[in-house]
């Protein structure tokens, strides 16, 4: 079996420049980082004359014999471009599933579509560069699948880390920054991540922003130019360990973002990060297109239990995360190799010795 994982993102400025319809002519430029939570694909000849894809997250399930048309639509559309794009239509069987729940704007969808890409040419021995993995990505969800998005979150999800990624009429190109690790691990402590309780469809958002921008409509383009200038803003702040500035530019960034079209925020949500700054937070945003997911915010260690504190009760629920640097990564797991099985007859015992003692009713009863 070959079992493959792609990060999920939270971008610190410059979303919203990596749709073509901006830099193409203007370029555009965004500051993110991978996070540890996954995206994971499994993959495993079946031996069957079918190809059968499962989807964890949308619990759904779907079994293409091949020679006869493709009906895969809705939520399974993805893993069969890839498919199709790869010439498989047999032998074969996808498991899919991410750590968090789809919609909620920390690139899940680009993340799957990179995981994919990977497993499907290396289970091919295709070997793909990461540019070549996530300029698949690109290919297959904004020219095959015709999806609305920009191209930050599958170079992300390639690459892995905290990455400067810049766009033109050219390609994309990804260039790490350089910063200190223990201003690394203060950054990441001082960001916190809380789940709203509701996904959103980006498509709504991402259309209209994509139509304002293509039509030249001034406050969107404006508001994108500033966007752009935030993002290099920030690069800088990383570098020289300005961390506060980063909070500041977070709350800044987002005031920009909300001009950009509307259904990016509502009153629910206004509120929210109102009571976030009024408990400490120095600035942040909600993660993705808008609309939902995940509010990202930045506050000093000091203040965080009282944020936390004061967003739980409102009905958000912490969700803990490190940064992450290896991007998508792949590893294979024979079920069936003798030596793994006798790996794991001697592990049980040992697994057993390590319980003896361990009361688990009175765990239960606590």
């Amino acid at each position: 079996m070959l079992m493959v994982r792609a990060p999920l993102r939270i971008s610190l400025a410059g979303g919203g420049t990596d749709l073509p319809a901006y830099y193409e002519p203007h370029g555009g430029l965004v500051v993110s980082t991978t996070i540890d939570k996954f995206v994971h694909v499994q993959v495993r000849p079946n031996g069957a004359d079918s190809a059968q894809v499962t989807s964890a997250d949308y619990q759904t399930f779907y079994r293409h014999h091949c020679g006869t048309p493709a009906n895969w639509d809705g939520h399974l559309a993805l893993p069969a471009a890839v498919l199709r794009i790869f010439e498989i239509d047999r032998g074969i069987a996808l498991f899919l599933a991410s750590e968090v729940p789809p919609g909620t704007g920390l690139g899940s969808s680009s993340a799957t579509a990179v995981a994919l890409v990977q497993a499907i040419a290396a289970y091919r021995q295709q070997p793909l560069s990461r540019q070549e993995i996530a300029e698949l990505a690109c290919e297959i969800e904004l020219i095959k699948l015709g999806a609305p998005i920009g191209k930050q979150d599958q170079f992300a999800a390639a690459y892995g880390g905290l990455n400067a990624i810049s766009f033109d009429g050219t390609g994309v190109t990804v260039e790490p920054i350089e910063v200190p690790r223990d201003t690394l691990a203060r950054l990441e402590r001082r960001l916190l991540l809380f789940f709203t309780g509701t996904a959103r469809d980006s498509a709504t958002i991402l259309k209209e922003q994509r139509r304002a921008t293509a039509d030249g409509n001034e406050q969107t383009v404006e508001a994108l130019h500033q966007i752009k200038a935030a993002a290099v803003l920030c690069r800088r702040l990383l570098e020289s360990g300005d961390l506060d500035g980063i909070g500041r530019l977070l709350d800044e960034g987002w005031r920009l973002k909300r001009q950009l079209v509307e259904g990016i925020t509502n009153h629910a949500i206004d509120d929210l990060y109102d009571l976030a700054l009024a408990r400490g937070a120095t600035g942040g945003k909600i993660t993705g297109a808008g609309g939902g997911g995940f509010l990202l915010l930045y506050c000093h260690e000091a203040q965080q239990r009282g944020l936390t504190e004061a967003m739980e009760q409102r009905g958000l629920r912490r969700m803990d995360f490190r940064f992450e640097r290896r991007g998508v990564a792949s590893t294979t797991v024979d079920w069936d190799d003798e030596t793994a099985d006798e790996a794991e007859r001697v592990a049980e015992p040992a697994l057993i010795s390590s319980l003896d003692g361990f009361d688990a009713a009175g765990l239960l009863d606590q």
